[in-house]
């Protein structure tokens, strides 16, 4: 089943990972009796036999995904052997593929076919992390830190770690910095209840309680990235521009007025400045530079 995929050089591997793994010729399935000292190739090999990956990035496996995995096992097979490394005689341990490990298990299969791999522990670690990025569908704070691990555990800097995942180095250090959001929303980018754009947007505000504030404003509003990033740049405004505003530390009331401001300004034709306290006391002030200019205003609020 799988003999003819293993003649060819996985690309999507990417180029660390390309020089870590040389690929060796598949040979084709000895009996089971003479598995005995496999090191390269593609071979069956016993669930019962293989250990869980011990570095494994991915923290969650949805339970029904896993399960229609299952199912298309039981149909079609196993299309990509998982990959192993040789702990000795009839004991593997995964570098990848744990997906489809354990939706083997729910499947039934006794057996399943494996890429047999010569590993320390270090470039185990490398692979696997790598491996994963690049072919499981990872969230955005599993792969931030994968990239932390491959950093601080393989002695990677940041050009290589690029290089090693095919990524610059901005968007690998976008991701890392996810991971210096506080917890509440580090979750909310694990359970995907805010995508990475709204996360780099939060990024930029150095005040926790106003990620907090923003963040469950996104939740609750359902709001766009560019309306987050539109608040976001409103809250990291020089305190100069604030006058016109509202006199107030809420980002998301001071946002709120912000708009209600421009719109002002849009219908008279001319700045506004809009004030308002905390308790929904302020003043509109609308400038005019001549007569003429004060009786078009009047004329917009139909006073003549």
């Amino acid at each position: 089943m799988a003999d003819n995929k293993t003649t060819k050089k996985r690309g999507a591997l990417g180029r660390g990972l390309g020089a870590l793994l040389q690929d060796s010729p598949a040979t084709n399935r000895p009996e089971r009796e003479e598995v005995v000292h496999p090191v390269a190739g593609i071979y069956e090999i016993d669930l019962s036999e293989i250990q869980v990956n011990p570095y494994q990035p991915r923290i969650h496996f949805d339970k029904d995904a896993l399960n229609e995995l299952a199912e298309s096992i039981r149909v079609q097979g196993i299309i990509q052997p998982v990959t192993v490394r040789k702990l000795a005689d009839r004991e593997y341990q995964l570098i990848s593929g744990e997906r489809r490990f354990q939706a083997s298990k729910i499947a039934g299969l006794d057996r399943i076919p494996a890429y047999i791999r010569t590993a320390n522990d270090q470039q185990m670690l490398e692979m696997a992390l790598i491996e994963n990025i690049q072919r499981e569908n990872l969230n955005a704070l599993e792969i931030a830190h994968s990239y932390q691990r491959l950093l601080t555990e393989c002695d990677l800097k940041q050009e290589q770690l690029g290089d090693r995942v095919g990524k610059n180095r901005t968007t690998v250090n976008n991701y890392l910095r996810l991971l210096k959001l506080p917890p509440d929303i580090q979750a909310g980018i694990r359970d995907q209840k805010i995508s990475m754009g709204h996360a780099r947007a939060l990024i930029n505000i150095e005040d926790v309680e106003k990620q907090l504030a923003i963040y469950n404003k996104i939740l609750t509003e359902e709001l766009s990235v560019r309306k987050v990033e539109s608040l976001v740049k409103i809250l990291n405004a020089p305190k100069e521009a604030d006058q016109d505003t509202a006199s107030t530390s809420d980002p998301v009331r001071k946002y709120e007025i912000n708009k209600i401001q421009q719109k002002l300004a849009s219908h008279f034709g001319t700045k506004v400045s809009l004030k308002a306290d905390e308790k929904d006391k302020g003043e509109i002030k609308i400038p005019f530079n001549s007569t003429n200019d004060l009786n078009r205003i009047l004329e917009i609020l139909e006073l003549i």
